[in-house]
């Protein structure tokens, strides 16, 4: 199916557009980063997941809005690679880390997007992601698994800020770009999904914003 057939088929209703939705032609940007058992999503636990609402101000300019974040049970059958627990730090056996089912997170998480975009004027949350084939490629394989029919993600178009940094900053690591762009970065904290997805948020809305400052998008008011 063609972007513009997909796009076509999801059109909702006619009516005044919130600044956003024009921005992004009726695409809400939503940054996720997902930690998982490994890299194949059809085969590979989802472990963490966070999904940050972007809101954009009077003047025009994109902010972090909301942060919603899950540890998750590993399907069943699920494969987990020590190494990708080495490199994450996840302890799966840790008292306090009360995971949820996928089904709970995903449905909470898209129930509060759906209030995201009802509020923007928006017909569809677009992924924002570093590396967001990955992510994308995950939630999509938890949506299959679990049979959730309403997914408000976009099925296959996304937003990387990896290429983005790499075009704004000559940095694709999450750490050194956010740190070309000026942004605070523990890399103590890195590798939690809340962690990598406010960083991502706030590397996302400053190259957005620094283009917009450089004239690089005129508002349709201008």
């Amino acid at each position: 199916m063609s972007e513009d057939h997909f796009e076509d088929e999801q059109e909702g209703g006619s009516g005044p557009r919130h600044p956003m939705a024009a921005r992004f032609r009726g695409y809400l940007p939503v940054v996720v980063d997902v930690e998982t058992g490994g890299f194949n999503s059809a085969t590979d636990a989802l472990l963490e997941i966070a999904a940050t609402t972007i809101g954009m101000d009077e003047d025009g300019f994109l902010f972090p809005e909301h942060t919603q974040f899950f540890r998750i049970e590993p399907f069943e059958g699920a494969n987990i690679e020590q190494a990708a627990l080495d490199f994450t730090g996840i302890k799966l056996d840790h008292p306090l880390r009360m995971a949820v089912t996928e089904e709970h997170a995903l449905n909470e998480i898209f129930r509060g997007l759906r209030k995201s975009l009802k509020a923007n004027s928006c017909k569809r949350a677009i992924l924002v992601g570093h590396n967001s084939s990955f992510d994308l490629g995950f939630l999509n394989a938890a949506v299959a698994r679990t049979g959730i029919k309403r997914n408000p993600f976009h099925p296959f178009s996304s937003f990387d800020t990896a290429t983005l940094a790499g075009l704004a900053y000559g940095q694709t690591v999450l750490a050194k770009a956010c740190q070309a762009a000026g942004i605070e970065f523990d890399g103590k904290e890195a590798h939690s999904a809340r962690y990598d997805t406010e960083k991502t948020a706030e590397l996302f809305c400053g190259i957005v914003n620094r283009w917009k400052e450089m004239g690089g998008w005129m508002d349709f008011d201008d």
